[in-house]
């Protein structure tokens, strides 16, 4: 493959790592033009539902259909999903074009993943990981920033239009450079009831914790007892349940699922306290979100090379919770007087936590799972990441919203903030005009909504560290993997799957198996 084809597909990872942090920085914009912010949540949340439940489907349509073919596919849906939610009207088209959008999003980063771990020999995954890691902070520090400054300069329809351009030259690159040859092994079948009750489950689940009729909560649960049922029976499962045998797998998925809901809420709300109470640009709260970003990366990188160098990693899930746990009541001292420097400072523990439950997590997937089930195992801690921030961002959107909701109709009554919230006003830009009354009982109702999220971000973080406590400091495995015996041939004598040795090289967000595979963090 050429170096413009891995460009291509660099591309598409970026995209999907870019469009879930720079959407956050326009979010009081967009509620203040299309009206609503008591859905605002949702913007967020059907993106990321559709990404997870598509992200396990596309991944077996690859495999059966192609996966150049699949990945050119799911690029379309996103681009397509991109140029509506530029083009929406009010905030229901929006939220449902943002569904669109997800359903290509879940096959980019796999998408990607699965045609590299085809091309590119393990001689040059190391160089290949290096430019993973590249992108990756591009994407997380500049993904707010960008937003700020597409929101301030043009508007924030270009959060979504600025896809587009970068969407058409992936597609422009993938389709001349990358050959894909094909497979030689026999077609897998795709689970399909695995993959509807799956789908079922997510949605309902989301759908309640954000407010919804208590019968989805039902509906929820049968279908994931099903979902077991068919998973134990089915012939190629999307998650095989062998998988949560292993006790460290299975605490690692809880975790991710954890602190999903935790990025996703502080990344995606965080930026409206900066715009409605500190008054910053949108640019500007894309700005002071840096020591977030920057302590989330720092820690992945960090805890990467420690544990490459002694091979122990027990000790920092403990220590991210710890973080998380103590950064979320820190960031209770925000408030309308507190000066933007402290407040951009406040975000860093949280921050770090975050990243050292991240790259921990995908350590102990790696090592708890059977050199075969690799891509099973880390397509489930990306769902899992997925379903997190979907429900984090339902349910701690929805509690931010009705705190902020009731403090504005006890300060000015509920006609005025019903006014407020649904007529167009209640943006950064509009704010300073609004009279001095109306926009001090803003600031305060935004700040309570705020704090109500935070204090939900504690109790999460508290979870992820007696979680982690449980964790076994397992060896990790060495050495070169041997290949997999074909479907229903025995293993060697006296060598079981989980004996095969794999080695790992740790680098940041994402772990490169020495098969060739690239597995996401």
């Amino acid at each position: 493959m050429t170096r413009l084809g891995i460009f291509g597909l660099l591309i598409g990872m970026f995209l999907a790592m870019l469009d879930g942090l720079i959407v956050g920085t326009a979010l009081p914009t967009i509620a203040g033009d299309l009206g609503g912010p008591d859905q605002l949540p949702w913007v967020v949340t059907a993106y990321m539902l559709a990404g997870a439940a598509t992200t396990p489907i596309w991944g077996k349509l690859g495999d059966l259909f192609g996966r150049k073919a699949t990945f050119i596919t799911s690029i379309v849906f996103f681009l397509v999903g991109s140029a509506l939610c530029g083009l929406a009207q009010d905030m229901t088209q929006l939220i449902a074009f943002r569904a669109v959008q997800g359903l290509g999003a879940g096959g980019l980063m796999v998408g990607a993943l699965a045609i590299i771990g085809v091309l590119v020999p393990p001689r040059e995954s190391g160089r290949l990981q290096s430019m993973i890691g590249v992108i990756m902070p591009v994407a997380y520090v500049g993904g707010p920033l960008l937003g700020g400054l597409l929101t301030d300069q043009l508007s924030w329809r270009w959060t979504f239009y600025v896809n587009l351009p970068l969407g058409a030259l992936a597609l422009l690159l993938i389709v001349t450079r990358v050959h894909v040859p094909p497979a030689v092994r026999a077609r897998p079948r795709i689970d399909y009831a695995g993959a509807t009750l799956l789908t079922t489950a997510t949605v309902a689940l989301t759908l309640l914790a954000g407010g919804t009729s208590w019968i989805l909560g039902a509906i929820g649960l049968l279908a994931l007892v099903a979902f077991v049922a068919v998973e134990r029976r089915t012939a190629e499962p999307i998650m095989p349940p062998r998988l949560f045998a292993d006790r460290n797998f299975t605490l690692a998925q809880m975790l991710s699922l954890l602190v999903g809901a935790v990025m996703l809420t502080v990344t995606n709300y965080l930026p409206q306290y900066m715009q409605l109470v500190q008054g910053a640009s949108p640019a500007a709260s894309g700005m002071l979100l840096l020591p977030l970003m920057f302590g989330m990366l720092g820690a992945q990188l960090v805890t990467g090379r420690l544990i490459s160098a002694n091979g122990r990693y027990r000790i920092y899930p403990i220590l991210g919770g710890a973080l998380m746990t103590a950064g979320a009541p820190a960031l209770l001292l925000l408030d309308g007087d507190t000066p933007a420097a402290l407040a951009s400072a406040l975000t860093l523990p949280i921050g770090a936590g975050i990243g050292l439950v991240m790259q921990s997590t995908t350590l102990i997937t790696m090592n708890s799972a059977d050199p075969r089930d690799m891509g099973a195992a880390n397509g489930t801690l990306t769902l899992a990441r997925t379903v997190g921030g979907s429900l984090g961002i339902a349910l701690l959107g929805s509690l931010y919203a009705a705190r902020m909701g009731d403090g504005l109709a006890a300060r000015l009554g509920p006609a005025e903030a019903d006014r407020l919230t649904t007529g167009g006003e209640l943006t950064p830009a509009l704010l300073p005009g609004l009279p001095e009354r109306t926009a001090d009982a803003v600031r305060l109702a935004v700040t309570d909504g705020l704090h109500v999220m935070l204090l939900g971000t504690a109790v999460l973080g508290a979870a992820v560290f007696a979680l982690s406590c449980l964790v076994r400091e397992t060896p990790l495995r060495s050495g070169v993997p041997d290949a997999p015996p074909p479907p229903g041939a025995p293993e060697p004598p006296g060598r079981s799957a989980r004996q095969r040795p794999t080695r790992l090289t740790q680098g940041g967000a994402f772990d490169v198996v020495d098969s060739g595979s690239i597995a996401p963090g």
